[in-house]
């Protein structure tokens, strides 16, 4: 282990998870038994964070998802009770609260369009129903920091809005609000991070000279597991920040210290408004403009913790909060291990489809499009899984790097995700997974990987990478499935197929090439 990689692995030791801790264990009832929990946004940034560390306090957790197969892909799957339905639904959230103690309220639909507000509301409303209808005893809300007497932007009015029908509820409510989160993975830190290692002079919205206190994701979890085990009855809102409050500007230029960068020359311009910043920062950055937005427009107004209320409620920390420039080194320790154990680029996002692709037997009578390509090789099955298991992000595609960075860019003018968003990490997959402009679908370790597409296109469209044994070693097989919406489908497929050839055959060919080598490199 080099230097670097010894101090990123006491950094990430310094953020060992929490939860097992005396002061944040779940407490034992008389009859033996321990609190019922349910996760809102299980796997969500935060979500998936504290799940694991509610787990490690003797908690029951109980998640609610649309999506089964996105929880079982997860480490812990197996030690939650899982509910299968959609937040909005009121039988759903019947389900999921019947026999509930505490619920922790983690959702935030900032990905799925225009309408996020009224989807918000809509949950949060029903939550508050079905909390009281089932004696729940406490829900617990992490909100955002926002100033009080000003117009807040669309993105705080709707994190304050639900909060306040959760305190309006009968249910005994906290509600936490915090501002920037810096931890690995997070959003915040990633435009923070691009921002800075890409630009070294910066023109930025005026913003910039705001006031803000980041709080780092340790101290976050921290607060909402101290939360279940506060006083009973506590009903209001807590603000809550880390130590340092300084200019958006200097923390850009604190990250830049941590990263062994040179300060950066940073120019408010007036003429930046939040509509041309998030167009801005989702071309320098990997976050894409409907995740950009919110985050540039909470930035309007300085954002500091108003009172120390919390402090009479919770105690802080022990050793205390977390200092901006401690939490950088502890992002980036995980970041140089590869150890993201959540991120925002696996954030759902605006109108990619969720249907998964038909079975073949199903695309009789359906206009289908397909490239299906195979290539026999004498690298053993497992050889060539673990070449298709690291594809995307800093590996790439294995082919004409040129014309996936270029689609990438398309898309990303065109408001996708485009292909920086690159992957959580390297070294898992995981269904529900984002591998730059793919989805991971299916995972059947050591033989298949099916992707379904995010960018921007008139159709709905799968790459699916697979191997099998053979006699001699193992065929590799691979096919591009596209399912076309409309005329505007069909002549995005032909105009696409010059491009197809040169991509997908090298793709086969690399891919194959690649998996013997790393064989032959092995009996060396």
């Amino acid at each position: 282990m080099t230097t670097n990689e010894k101090s990123a692995a006491e950094l990430v030791e310094m953020s060992s998870p929490l939860g097992s801790e005396d002061a944040l264990r779940a407490e034992q009832s008389d009859d033996g038994t321990f609190p019922s929990v349910l996760v809102l946004g299980a796997t969500g940034y935060i979500g998936g964070r504290l799940v694991p560390r509610l787990l490690a306090g003797k908690y029951r957790v109980r998640t609610l998802t649309r999506s089964r197969a996105r929880i079982d892909g997860l480490p812990w799957a197996d030690a939650v009770d899982v509910i299968e339905g959609d937040a909005q639904d009121p039988d759903a959230m019947d389900r999921a609260m019947r026999g509930v103690d505490l619920v922790y309220f983690l959702v935030h639909s900032m990905t799925s369009g225009r309408d996020y507000a009224a989807l918000d509301r809509a949950i949060a409303l029903n939550v508050a129903r079905s909390a009281n209808a089932h004696g729940v005893g406490r829900i617990i809300y992490l909100g955002g920091l926002h100033p009080e007497g000003v117009e807040l932007s669309a993105h705080l009015a709707s994190r304050k809005e639900v909060g306040d029908i959760l305190l309006a509820s009968a249910v005994p409510t906290i509600v936490l609000q915090a501002g920037v989160v810096i931890g690995s993975g997070s959003a915040s830190f990633e435009m923070i991070r691009h921002l800075t290692e890409v630009l070294p002079y910066m023109p930025a919205p005026k913003w910039v000279r705001n006031f803000i206190q980041p709080i780092a994701v340790r101290d976050v979890l921290y607060y909402l597991l101290a939360a279940a085990r506060a006083e009973p009855g506590v009903n209001r809102a807590f603000d809550i920040g880390g130590p340092d409050v300084f200019r958006y500007s200097k923390m850009m230029n604190g990250y830049a210290v941590e990263a062994g960068l040179p300060q950066r020359h940073i120019a408010a311009l007036p003429v930046l408004t939040p509509g041309l910043a998030s167009h801005w920062v989702g071309l320098v950055t990997p976050v894409p403009r409907q995740i950009a937005r919110p985050l540039v427009e909470s930035l309007l107004h300085s954002c500091v913790v108003k009172d120390d209320a919390i402090d009479l409620l919770i105690p802080p920390p022990p050793g205390g909060l977390t200092k901006y420039r401690a939490a950088i080194r502890l992002a980036l320790g995980r970041v140089d291990l590869d150890q993201v154990e959540t991120s925002w680029v696996d954030a759902r996002v605006t109108d990619a489809p969720s249907d998964p692709m038909p079975s073949d037997p199903e695309w009789a009578g359906r206009t289908v499009f397909e490239d299906a390509r195979t290539r026999s090789t004498s690298a053993e099955p497992a050889a060539v899984w673990t070449v298709i298991s690291q594809i995307g992000g800093a590996t790439g595609w294995y082919s004409a790097s040129v014309l996936w960075a270029l689609r990438g860019w398309v898309d990303r003018l065109a408001g996708g995700v485009g292909q920086q968003r690159g992957r959580r990490t390297n070294s898992s997959l995981t269904v529900g997974d984002a591998i730059d402009v793919w989805r991971v679908e299916r995972v059947e370790p050591g033989r298949l990987l099916r992707l379904r597409a995010e960018m921007r296109v008139p159709g709905n469209a799968w790459l699916e990478l697979a191997v099998r044994p053979t006699d001699d070693g193992s065929e590799y097989s691979q096919r591009a499935v596209f399912f076309p919406r409309g005329l505007t489908g069909r002549l995005y497929w032909l105009s696409m197929l010059p491009f197809h050839g040169l991509i997908f055959s090298g793709m086969v060919n690399r891919i194959v090439a690649v998996a013997e080598g790393h064989e032959m490199s092995e009996t060396t």
